[in-house]
């Protein structure tokens, strides 16, 4: 795919699960991970479910948990993105407002680092083992719901190395079932079952740079104009969303999913990404890049010297343009990454100065971390940069943007996180 960090990549765990079968996994006890770290994603919950809230300015949302039961019962469940979580689209770093509602994601989680400052509900520890009765079964709401990791269905098979292989499709009024199987790439059919998945004539087919429709594929003869035909096991990458389908509330259709795209080809989803990764590009821009304080050296009149790591995930060229000399900004964070202070904008109060020096942690990357640290001087430290918070840092190619009133905070703290009904005007 274009421009993957390699050293992101190398860090994560392969993961191979069925679609339908619940992906509910999870080490042997529950683990919170302690605030300031960057935990192991082998002690992650992993659960997936369908995307069906979003509030993009706090990084948080809900999911309907696939679990034992009936998915179409289950209800949506609250999760929140760790600071340094990592969102995956289309094969490509994201950030939530990027991903449509619908889409059925993969989860790694953990407890929250500090119930205290949580962003969602915190539940018992045990709560994933619990029967939530009414069809639903067990695994639909799991205490772990502070995300490290979370990525659609191609994003899940390219970081595991996976693909789709197409068994049959049955079409009437373009419209059907696909039986296909996840397996991996290099061979073999893995651990997985074939599965029965629905499509519409709303689904995206992609080959090459250009989208297509199922009638294309009909007049190719590629599928047939009505009834079945074997596809052989082609290779393919899939979108997966759940959608209401008929049935009579018991039937597998409730549980069953939908695919909202196919990609026919490796060329068709590196144009996806390449565009997915052009908008987080310029997002990160507007936004500053986050990072987290390792270290302080006080010097006099508020003089000082930060080490900070920047957090992983994101393309690249984001990272090169960290350079030692450049001059740049650092403002104080919260832990949903909001600016902290400032009443005109992230530049407001932040603090002025230059990077001294940009060094690459070897080995292993825990996922989170870029393993790029900077050190970074300022000769008027401001409050929220201190030891473990969270900061956002802007170097000075990036343009000084002003940010959305939802995504800032007057004053430091974890206390004005969320909008009250004081934020809208008296009439």
């Amino acid at each position: 795919m274009t421009r993957i960090d390699a050293s992101f990549w190398a860090t994560a765990l392969c993961l191979i699960a069925t679609l339908l079968a619940p992906a509910v996994s999870a080490a042997e006890d529950p683990f919170r991970p302690e605030p300031g770290t960057f935990p192991p994603l082998e002690k992650a919950h992993a659960y997936r479910g369908e995307l069906v809230f979003v509030d993009h300015a706090n990084r948080r949302g809900s999911l309907r948990v696939a679990g034992t039961g009936k998915f179409y019962r289950n209800d949506p469940q609250p999760f929140a993105m760790l600071p340094y979580g990592v969102v995956r689209y289309h094969g490509a770093p994201a950030d939530l407002r990027d991903v449509p509602l619908g889409t059925v994601l993969h989860v790694r989680a953990f407890l929250p680092p500090d119930p205290k400052l949580s962003a969602v509900p915190v539940l018992p520890v045990d709560n994933k083992e619990k029967d939530a009765g009414h069809y639903r079964g067990t695994g639909t709401a799991p205490a772990e719901n502070h995300v490290l990791l979370l990525e659609d269905e191609p994003s899940h098979c390219l970081r595991a190395g996976l693909v789709w292989r197409l068994k049959a499709v049955e079409l009437k009024n373009d419209a059907g079932t696909i039986v296909a199987r996840r397996a991996p790439r290099a061979g073999g059919d893995g651990a997985s079952e074939d599965e029965e998945l629905t499509f519409d004539a709303a689904t995206r087919i992609w080959r090459g740079r250009e989208r297509i429709r199922v009638a294309d594929l009909v007049a190719e003869d590629a599928w047939p104009v009505s009834g079945k035909k074997d596809l052989g096991g082609q290779e393919v990458l899939l979108g997966i969303t759940w959608k209401p389908a008929p049935g009579d509330g018991l039937s597998g259709a409730f549980t069953q999913f939908h695919i909202s795209d196919i990609w026919l080809d490796d060329d068709s989803l590196q144009q996806a990404a390449y565009f997915q990764t052009e908008t987080h590009k310029a997002f990160i821009r507007s936004r500053w890049m986050p990072a987290r304080v390792d270290a302080v050296e006080y010097d006099e009149f508020g003089r000082a010297t930060v080490a900070a790591t920047l957090f992983g995930g994101m393309d690249p060229s984001l990272y090169a343009d960290f350079q030692p000399g450049v001059g740049a900004q650092m403002n104080g964070a919260e832990n949903t990454l909001k600016h902290t202070a400032g009443h005109y904008g992230p530049s407001h109060v932040a603090s002025n100065g230059t990077i001294l020096e940009v060094t690459r942690e070897e080995g292993e990357i825990p996922l989170g971390s870029s393993g790029v640290q900077i050190r970074f001087e300022t000769d008027l430290i401001i409050e929220g940069i201190r030891p473990g918070r969270v900061v956002r840092v802007r170097p000075e190619s990036w343009p000084k943007m002003q940010v959305p009133r939802e995504e800032y905070l007057f004053n430091p703290g974890h206390e004005d996180r969320f909008p009250t009904p004081d934020l809208f005007p008296e009439y």
